[in-house]
């Protein structure tokens, strides 16, 4: 088997889940300034809700990819129904206040939603139904799985969509309007508050895209689950440069390359001593990198300093 291309093709998958996540973060930050620390839960709600639809439809004799996209679309519908909630509730009031007061408020509703997600669904891990066919592809020397397929395949359409969203539709312009500048945006017939709650909600359904791939990927979920995730794909947004759409796209596959890469290539490379344990240094130690050289991040950031 080839190692290189193999960890090319891990790090490819892992790298599109990331820039899902990525892009959650940076559409919030680049309107409000916000770091939404919650948002990673938001992805293990999501795979907690298919897991909970593929439970229940485990004996109903559909298939298993009709069964998978009731789950996506039932984590979808419950994910944009609780980030809208959370925006309403936890971050409007605060739009006005301190920094330090809405990004505390996120921690705060990280660790919320980690408890009641807890107590919904109990704190051990469950294992999620493999749904797809799971006989590998061969693909040069290299191995790819039906479910990395799709997960690659929904990961361009989903960014193609959102691209074509953002720079080429009303609700895109509001967006980038509202991001230059929410008074200026209002005065032209913009709803700041409207546009917000939007870009919420697409950043939810965006994780809970995410949280089904993760979970049909690796094959288990939980309550804890969306931490690291959504650590890594803040990492990402912050290593490509967070504001930027397509810095978050460069930041996830790139935070992915070097997780793979530094942990299966080198890994082999050096018998072992480099493994699969040491994946969040690579990552974190790529980013420390970049920010030293380039504190913008790899493509900087588009977002103005607002009047």
């Amino acid at each position: 088997m080839d190692i290189f291309l193999q960890q090319i093709i891990n790090g490819l998958v892992l790298g599109s889940m990331y820039a899902l996540v990525a892009l959650g973060y940076t559409m919030v930050y680049g309107i409000i300034n916000l770091i939404n620390f919650a948002h990673g839960d938001v992805l293990m709600v999501g795979a907690l809700t298919s897991w909970t639809v593929a439970s229940v439809l485990s004996d109903s004799g559909l298939p298993g990819w009709m069964v998978l996209l009731l789950g996506l679309c039932c984590a979808i519908v419950i994910c944009c129904a609780l980030n809208f909630t959370i925006e309403k509730l936890a971050y409007r009031p605060l739009r006005n206040a301190p920094r330090l007061a809405p990004l505390i408020t996120a921690m705060g509703m990280s660790l919320l939603l980690q408890t009641l997600a807890m107590i919904i669904w109990k704190p051990n891990p469950k294992p999620f139904p493999a749904l797809l066919p799971i006989e590998p592809i061969e693909v040069a020397g290299a191995v790819i799985s039906v479910t990395q397929c799709l997960i690659l395949g929904i990961t361009v359409a989903v960014l193609s969509a959102l691209m074509y969203l953002v720079n080429r539709t009303k609700l895109g312009r509001a967006m980038r309007a509202t991001a230059e500048n929410p008074r200026v945006a209002a005065l032209m017939g913009v709803k700041p508050d409207m546009v917000i709650s939007a870009t919420f909600i697409i950043g939810a359904a965006l994780a809970a895209v995410a949280g089904v791939m993760w979970a049909a990927n690796y094959g288990t979920v939980q309550h804890s689950m969306g931490f690291l995730p959504g650590l890594k794909a803040f990492t990402a947004a912050v290593l490509g440069g967070i504001g930027n759409l397509a810095g978050a796209v460069v930041g996830g596959i790139l935070l992915g390359l070097v997780e793979a890469l530094g942990a299966g290539y080198l890994g082999q490379l050096t018998g072992g001593v480099l493994g699969s344990h040491y994946a969040d240094i690579f990552a974190f130690i790529a980013l420390i990198l970049v920010l030293t050289l380039r504190p913008s991040g790899l493509l900087g950031e588009r977002v103005a300093d607002r009047a």
